[in-house]
Order: C-alpha cells, then structure tokens, then sequence
C-alpha cells in the first residue's frame, strides 16, 4: 500500500484529515475524510468512452449512511441499509449540484460518485464534509475536472461565524447555510436563517468562501503527492463546423424574432420546434443520424444565444417582460371546504393547489437513521406531475427533484411556525403542482402561507419566495439579472438562485451558478432586486388573506396539551395501559403521553369539543394535586367510629373527622354518612405524611348562638 495523507486545520484547532491508497483502490479514486470520529468513505468511477448520441453528462451521486457507523441496527423487516432515504437523498443532491458544473461540458462518460458514512461522531455532521470527500476523490483520479471544489456548513452563532459548527452549537445558531465552491467562485448556496438581511447573507457566503480556498488547496497538494495531475484525455462529440455554420445561418433570425414574439410556453415550443424541422427537411432525405443529431444540438445552441442576446441587447424577455417584472398573481383560500386549510397560488403558468392536515402525536414521522434519529411534527410533501407540463409521464412516486423542492420550502415555512405551546399540532402540507413553468418550489412556499393562514395556525409572518436568474456576458462584462424566472430561463441562464423571507428578511435560500467569476457585486445586487420582488408577491397574497385565521376550522380536529407532574404519568396511564384505554374508549379522544424532565406533556385530540372536555377533566381528576382551602365533591369511602374518609379526587382521600362533620357535636357516626354518599368538603391541611384533614361543617352555615339565661328579677 502506498497510504498518503494530507491534514488542514479549520482555524480553530480542529483539523480534517484526507487519505488515499488504503481502501477502495480497483475505483478511479478513492479516499477517506475524517474529522474527530466522523469517517466518509468517498469513491469515483468514470468509463472509459462515451454512448453514442449522448450530449450530457451521466453523473450519479450517491450518499448513504451505514447504520454500524453509528453502532445501531437498522428497523424493518429485512434489518437492512435499504433505498436512501429523504436526508441521504438530500445530501446527494448538494454534492451533484456542486459537481456537475466542475466537468467539462464535452465529457460524457458514465460517472458515479459514492459516498458512504462510514463511522459517526454524534457531535459532528457528515453533510459538511461529503463533498469535500467526493472533490479529492475525484482529484486524485485521472478523471477530467475543472475542480477541486469543497463544501462547508457555515453558521452564525453567539454572534460569529463558525465553519462546520458542532451538533450542539447549532441550536443557537440564527444562520445557517452549507456553501460549496471552488478557489475562486462560490457554485452552490443552501440553507435557512432567522430573517437576516442581504448583507449578512453576502458576509456568510464570503467568510465560507474563505475556508473553501483552505480546503481546494488541500486536494490540489494530495493530488500532487498521489502523482494524478495529468487527466485523461477523451473525445466525446463528433463535431461538423460547416454544419453548424448553416444552422445559424438559417435559424437565429427566426428563433430571434419568436423569443421576441412574447408568446406562450407552448406556442413558443411548437414554433422552434418546427424551425428545426424545416431546417432538417431542408438537408434532404437520407440524412445520417450523426447530422440529426449534431442539427438538433447546433439549434439548442442557436436557441441558447438567441434567448440570451435579447435579454442582453435589448432587456426583454421571452414573455415580453422587463428584467424586474414579476408575472400577474392570483391566489384563493378555502378552495377545499373539506381540507383543514387550502389555498390556490397561481404566478403566470406556475401553479400550486396546497392543503393543510392538521394532526395528533400519532401522526408525527419517525426518522430512523445511522446519524438522524427522532421524531418530526412538520411535514411538507411536493408532487410534480407530467400533465403539469403537458408531458406524459408515468407517476413513480417523488423522486430526488420532488424531495429537494419540498425540503427547500419546508426550511421557509419551518422558520415561521409557532411553537409548541400555541401549537400543538402535526403539520403536514401538501403541493400539487398542477401548472409550471418557472419556479414552482416558490409557488409553494406562497401557497403554503396562505394554506397555514387559512387553517388557523398562527404563523409568525407571512412568507413569500422569488426564483432569480442571471445572463452573463463573460467577453463584454454586460448581465442582467432577471426577476421570476422562467423555465426556459432556467435551462438557458447562468443562475437559478432561490430566495424566501418575510417582511423583514431572509428566511432560506437555494443558488446554482453555471458560470465562473460571479462578482460579489452582482450577488448583492441579485439579492436586492430578489427582496424587491419577494416584496410585491407579498402584498399580493396579503390581499387574499394577510393573517392567520382566529380559530381553526370547525371540521378541524382540536388539541388540548396539558402538563402534569412527572408521578402522576403511572397513574394516568394505569396498570397496562388500562386507564389511558378506558379514557380513550369512553370519550373518544385520542391521549398520548410524553415525558419530558420531570413532567408529562399529555395530549388530548378529539374532532369535537365535548370529547375534549371529558378527556381533560378525567385526566385532571386523576392528576391534580389537591390544594389546601380548595372544595371538592368528595364520595364517602369508608366509616369509621371516629368519623368518614372521603375521596376528594381518583385514588385520594382525607379524613372528615366526626367533629367536622356538622356544627353540632355528634356522638355516634350511626345514621350520619354511609358509603357511597356525595359531599362538599374543604380542605383544611395536609400534614408531613401527605394525609389530609377534610372539613364539612366549615361549607355550612353557623348557627347561631341561643341565649337561655333569665335575666335578674
């Protein structure tokens, strides 16, 4: 074995270490990242050549967590690693989107990245260091790559920035943000924040961008030490120069003119698409599929710099619009009488049917994974479906794209949730997307306010979100940044860059950069103009519905969350469940029960108001500690010469002294009480012991006073 290593230093003594040429050696490349007792094993394999007819990159990466990292077994039946879940999905998609970009655009070799969580520090997360490991696995392979990049967590907590922040330190954090990039641009921004405004958001990305340089050198000395500067060479793309030639010749001006046109989605498709027809009709019968295929590439590019040098030249766009503006809006609240909350958003062709669930304990999903394990009260569920594209296309289920959009409006929606006091609920919102075309992860985040408001849960502010684009002109230093994006200008531009907030500041974000050399100047302005418009799609949807409504609706189910002393959950729960069951059974509510330090958090759910009522006051009955001074309906237990014990409360009782019975004295408990009866009592005292002294007499009126001496004669 031929083991080497290369160790950086965070900034604050904590270090990272890269090594190669141990495990995993038959791949491309292959290393191992660690960081205090976090180990991710990272891999790369790239064919050799490419399929024919392929003008993209095939590149799959995958992160997956092996539950023995962290000494656990995995749950289910098969006790298993099985299909990735939600959070392995979700940090594939960071690493891939920071990667894609880094290839050559003319390399189109099947590719896969895997990366594996190989050993867990409970304290330090795996996200932050994946795609610095998937980056020196493919630095130190002979794999074509305009890299290194890395990735990193950056926070802002107790008022600084931290790179890669411990577990426990983030719950304090107000910002939070995972950066990837290379020595001189920054390629991907993910993350949520407590309403920061845009130059804090510039100052995060920029203090991440300087550890990102630390870490991009790292790999380019362990590639040095490994001997893997000099890449493969490759040829991907046939190429025909005349060919290319004649298709600009004969198509621009037409595409041109249609950009400019401002014509509908499916208009504008059905007009290039026959541009491209005729062009390849007039090449003549019999055409190789080589010339089909370079015809239809050489027109995308057409298509490519067409779209482009309108907006450049002349700042209108496909839609007829300016830069700035956004596309009209209309939303609806209450679409669904039978949801617990609804709302219809609709920005140009975008448009998201959202509902609202509101749900018990019960309800909550169960994470069960090697480093995330727990509960989760919020649930936000994103569909995509072919129609909403006018596509046919068989439903599988969400797939990566499904699950990236929902997490991304999931982060916004999150930070304005009550908490669990005023809001006892399990959330789930769903969004249909039943139109698109541009952006329908910020219709759902609109349409998911508005669902919230209307289901009667009082969020802390009204969110809205907006999709940026940004046009470039590398040789003329000429861009546009273009407000509400379109598809189109998604596929076409050089940024898709997300951003949600309030009135007062940015809640989450979620960018991609196609280009080098953004200036930081531009980002800001990027962000600027995105406030302005999250702004005016925010008065929008105050004009439907501009707060939470003031009571839930009356189909919705409701939650009374009460909180009891820690001795008295045996006692609520009985014997085997057999009191909680008998409460549930007879007032048909659903009781669940929680221990939290040493209280009992009990949460009562029922869809009606009696239910409710009935649930509470057994549950108060059962464990509520008596108080002195107070009044009970007591129940006479047992008689005893010296007088009666009465049970004030469930499995309670106090002492009612044959003196404290009545205000005449009585000599004999004969005839007085027997078991059974139902008295008022107070209670006057609990001695050390915990026994009780009840009082009967003190409840009734005092007679008065007879005076029976005869006066003097």
């Amino acid at each position: 074995m031929n083991v080497i290593k290369k160790s950086f230093d965070l900034g604050d003594g904590r270090t990272i270490e890269i090594e190669t040429g141990k495990l995993a050696k038959q791949a491309d490349g292959s290393v191992v990242v660690k960081m205090g007792d976090t180990m991710l094993l990272a891999t790369v394999v790239s064919t050799v050549g490419a399929k024919a007819g392929v003008d993209f990159l095939p590149l799959s990466v995958d992160y997956q967590e092996k539950y023995a990292a962290a000494g656990r077994i995995p749950g289910g039946f098969l006790r298993r690693e099985a299909r990735l879940s939600d959070y392995e999905v979700l940090i594939s998609r960071l690493v891939d989107r920071a990667l894609r970009p880094m290839f050559p655009e003319d390399y189109h070799s099947d590719t896969q990245v895997m990366i594996s969580l190989i050993s867990s520090d409970k304290n330090i997360m795996p996200d932050c260091l994946a795609g610095l490991a998937a980056s020196a696995a493919i630095a130190v392979s002979d794999i074509p790559f305009n890299g290194p990049i890395s990735e990193v967590r950056v926070a802002k907590i107790d008022g600084q920035f931290v790179i890669n922040p411990y577990v426990s330190d983030l719950e304090r954090a107000t910002m939070e943000f995972l950066v990837a990039g290379t020595e001189n641009d920054i390629v991907m921004v993910e993350g949520e924040a407590d309403e920061i405004s845009e130059a804090d958001m510039v100052e995060a990305i920029e203090f991440a961008h300087k550890a990102i340089i630390v870490q991009v050198q790292a790999q380019k000395e362990l590639a040095e030490l490994v001997g893997k500067t000099v890449k493969r060479t490759y040829s991907h793309e046939d190429s025909n120069p005349e060919l290319k030639e004649q298709v600009y010749a004969a198509t621009y001006d037409k595409v041109y003119a249609i950009a400019k046109s401002n014509t509908s989605k499916q208009e504008r498709g059905d007009q290039f698409g026959a541009i491209l027809m005729d062009f390849i009709a007039s090449l003549g019968e019999g055409i190789d599929d080589v010339t089909g295929f370079l015809s239809k590439k050489y027109f995308h590019d057409v298509q490519y710099d067409a779209i482009r040098n309108l907006v450049l030249d002349e700042g209108i766009r496909l839609d007829g619009r300016d830069v700035r503006t956004v596309r009209p809006i209309w939303s609806e609240v209450g679409y669904l009488p039978a949801a617990h909350g609804s709302a219809v958003f609709t920005r140009g062709e975008t448009q998201s049917l959202t509902t609202v669930t509101l749900g018990s304990k019960d309800d909550e999903q169960m994470i069960d994974g090697a480093f995330v394990n727990g509960y989760n009260k919020f649930l936000l569920h994103y569909n995509f479906p072919g129609f909403s594209t006018g596509e046919v296309r068989p439903n599988r289920g969400a797939g990566r794209r499904e699950i990236g959009h929902g997490n991304l409006a999931m982060r916004s929606l999150k930070k304005v949730l009550p908490g669990l006091e005023e809001n006892p609920y399990t959330i789930r919102i769903v969004s249909d997307i039943l139109e698109s075309n541009g952006s329908s992860s910020m219709a759902t985040v609109c349409a998911g306010t508005l669902a919230l408001m209307d289901a009667g849960i009082k969020i802390k502010a009204p969110v809205s979100g907006i999709a940026m684009g940004l046009i470039t002109d590398e040789k003329t230093g000429k861009y546009a940044i273009l407000s509400d994006i379109l598809g189109d200008e998604d596929h076409l531009g050089d940024m898709d860059f997300k951003v949600t907030g309030t009135e007062k500041g940015i809640v989450a974000c979620q960018m991609d950069l196609k280009i080098n050399g953004l200036k930081w100047e531009v980002l800001t302005n990027a962000l600027i103009q995105a406030k302005e418009a999250r702004l005016h799609i925010l008065n929008e949807m105050k004009k439907t519905i501009s707060a939470p409504r003031e009571d839930y609706k009356a189909h919705a189910p409701r939650i009374v969350s009460l909180t009891i002393d820690k001795e008295f959950i045996g006692a609520v729960i009985g014997p085997g469940g057999k009191i909680i069951q008998e409460m549930q059974r007879e007032t048909g509510a659903s009781i669940s029960i929680e221990e939290v330090g040493n209280k009992g958090i009990v949460e009562i759910f029922a869809d009606n108001k009696a239910a409710i009522d009935a649930a509470v006051g057994r549950i108060n009955a059962i464990a509520a500690k008596p108080e002195i001074g107070a009044t009970y309906d007591g129940k006479v237990k047992s008689i005893m010469p010296f007088g009666a014990f009465v049970e004030i409360m469930p499995g309670k009782d106090g002492l009612l002294h044959i003196s404290e019975i009545a205000w005449e004295r009585l000599e004999t408990m004969d005839g007085v009480l027997k078991e059974g009866d139902r008295l008022q009592v107070k209670l006057l005292d609990v001695d050390k012991q915990g026994k009780m002294k009840l009082s009967r007499k003190v409840l009734l009126p005092r007679p008065e006073k007879k005076d029976n001496a005869e006066k003097p004669a």
